[in-house]
């Protein structure tokens, strides 16, 4: 990888936000502040409820131990104030007018109720960005809904294609929810923000994390609309004959060897189970093997599963993901969280990051970007904010005194 200069700016260098703490918008603030952009943090002043998400650093609870505020709150910076106080609003509005974006997740309405909406700051500074992120959008019957990971990953439809058939569903591990509308998040402030740099027109973006849901359900909608056909569960059983997640000596893998689309994977795979001698594979070379119709089918299942799968308990997730790699057969190995730690691939592109805790002294490690921009870097900035770290910098910056910062903390303003 090319050494760059730190003092190359990043990609949304010169950018300015404003993001009102929430899990909606956690991890849409972090991207663009690790891309450049100048992102505060706003908390109450007793501070965000992400604050209370364990784990916590060293199993103790406490307001800077949060090991998901930190990770989701890394090169912001962070004041403190109530947008429930007529002073706190007025503060805001003279914030807005030095930012371009402004990031929040709160129930429809509650930035109406506060004169904080994307109608009021839009009079104050046109060209402001508003992303609203939040359960259901907006609008709709549902707007108002309270919504969790787990309810936006069942009213969108995912819920229902994760876990085993036979079994009740079960929601993937870590809010992916909450991480796809921050996503969707971050595309549509950066579109809206394109536009407003050509036009001087800000604009409103409202993000659905229900409707994020929906889209991932990739060809699921267009399967039920075109055939009829709702698709199910599949986890832990083969879809056809050698397409299925395997056990193996020290885990397990995931191996393509037959299907739709992967014709050309089976006589690979047949030829490495001839070459490693597997007992009865001669069970597999009829012509019945070639053909969609027979390797669907439980009989097909059941064969290679009683020739496959227990020679594949006496090898190591390393040796069948490389060979199965050097053979051209989409195999993967289903790594753990210690695997990923010590996988050399992520290692020579230097993916996990360092950081460290100042409250504790915790060398924390946490993954870094999932892309890479050569002329514009990605950079980590400083680890999350601790509460109310920057509200001298920032407040100062806007003509408050030392004296106006004091009485404005006591009274629980900031």
């Amino acid at each position: 990888m090319t050494a760059i200069a730190l003092s190359t700016p990043g990609a949304l260098e010169g950018l300015r936000a404003l993001e009102l703490a929430s899990p909606f918008t956690q991890y849409c603030g972090k991207m663009l502040a690790e891309l450049g952009a100048e992102v505060i943090l706003v908390e109450p002043p007793g501070g965000a409820l992400v604050r209370q998400i364990p784990p916590f650093i060293g199993g103790v609870p406490g307001t800077e131990r949060s090991l998901s505020y930190n990770y989701f709150n890394t090169s912001k910076q962070g004041i403190t104030l109530d947008l429930d106080t007529e002073q706190g609003q007025a503060l805001f509005h003279k914030l807005a007018t030095t930012v371009d974006i402004v990031l929040e997740g709160d129930t429809p309405g509650t930035m109406s109720r506060r004169n904080c909406d994307y109608t009021r700051l839009s009079a104050i500074k046109p060209a402001i960005v508003m992303t609203s992120i939040t359960g259901f959008g907006q609008t709709g019957p549902w707007a108002s809904y309270e919504a969790q990971d787990l309810v936006a990953l069942a009213t969108g439809g995912f819920l229902y294609l994760g876990g085993f058939p036979d079994a009740p569903p079960v929601g993937a591990y870590g809010n992916q929810a909450f991480l796809g509308a921050a996503m969707y998040g971050a595309v549509g402030t950066l579109l809206a923000v394109t536009n407003m740099e050509a036009t001087g027109q800000g604009d409103h973006v409202d993000v659905s994390m229900q409707e994020s849901m929906v889209t991932a359900l990739e060809n699921a909608v267009q399967f039920y609309d075109l055939e009829g056909k709702v698709k199910k569960r599949h986890a832990g059983e083969q879809r056809w004959a050698g397409t299925a997640v395997f056990e193996c000596k020290d885990g397990y893998i995931y191996m393509m060897a037959s299907g739709i689309g992967a014709n050309k994977f089976w006589p690979l795979s047949l030829q490495w189970m001839i070459d490693e001698k597997i007992p009865g594979v001669e069970r597999l070379m009829g012509e019945e093997w070639h053909q969609a119709e027979y390797v669907i089918q439980d009989e097909a299942k059941r064969i290679f599963a009683e020739i496959f799968g227990p020679w594949c308990k006496t090898q190591l997730k390393k040796y069948l993901f490389e060979e199965g790699q050097r053979r051209h057969i989409p195999m993967a190995a289903i790594n753990s969280v210690a695997d990923l730690l010590s996988s050399p691939q992520l290692a020579a592109r230097g993916f996990f990051v360092d950081v460290q805790h100042a409250a504790t002294g915790t060398n924390l490690r946490m993954p870094g970007p999932p892309y890479q921009l050569l002329g514009t870097p990605w950079r980590l900035r400083g680890p999350a904010p601790e509460l109310g770290q920057d509200n001298e910098k920032v407040y100062r910056s806007m003509g408050i005194s030392g004296q106006e910062l004091t009485r404005l903390a006591k009274e629980g303003v900031i």
